[in-house]
């Protein structure tokens, strides 16, 4: 048999796991947040709809009166679809960022007092390593694991006056 030695000894080791998902749910202000962001959505995908619609009209308007134009007009009205076509790609990968960037400011507030919660609740209990089950970084949980998910509910509910209001 071929050993490591580690350096470390294992009974030292004192590992729990939470579930930072199941926090974040239960956060009224997440509700809030959620809320912000499909009104954010929605402001973005009106905007889409309306340039859409601009397409759709200057592209009807161009077959139906092609073959009346001049050479200058037609010009003229094909570069503007062209021109349209591109402000559409342009804004839809714009707006795919700025809900990505909207998500982010608002929801990382949040995910800060959620990580000191959890480191408080790891300090005080003496854990080595606390594995988080949202983020997929577990891949056993024993019978015997320790779940500090409600102990780091009830830190976040002790440290901001009621921050969480049904757990």
């Amino acid at each position: 048999t071929v050993g490591v030695s580690l350096g470390v000894n294992a009974q030292s080791l004192k590992i729990a796991h939470v579930d930072s998902a199941a926090i974040m749910e239960i956060l009224p202000k997440r509700a809030k947040i959620e809320q912000d962001l499909q009104a954010y959505a929605a402001e973005l995908q009106a905007e889409l709809q309306a340039m859409g619609a601009e397409y759709q009209s200057k592209t009807q308007d161009y077959h139906a009166n092609k073959a009346t134009m001049s050479n200058l007009i037609r010009q003229s009205k094909e570069k503007e679809i062209i021109d349209l076509e591109t402000r559409i790609s342009e804004f839809q990968g714009s707006a795919e960022l700025a809900m990505q960037n909207k998500q982010l400011e608002l929801l990382n507030p949040l995910i800060e007092k959620v990580q000191n919660a959890i480191n408080e609740v790891g300090k005080e209990k003496g854990f080595t390593y606390i594995l988080d089950k949202a983020v997929g970084a577990v891949v056993y949980i024993g019978d015997n694991a320790i779940d500090i998910t409600s102990d780091v509910k009830t830190k976040l509910t002790s440290n901001t006056n009621g921050l969480i209001v049904n757990s």
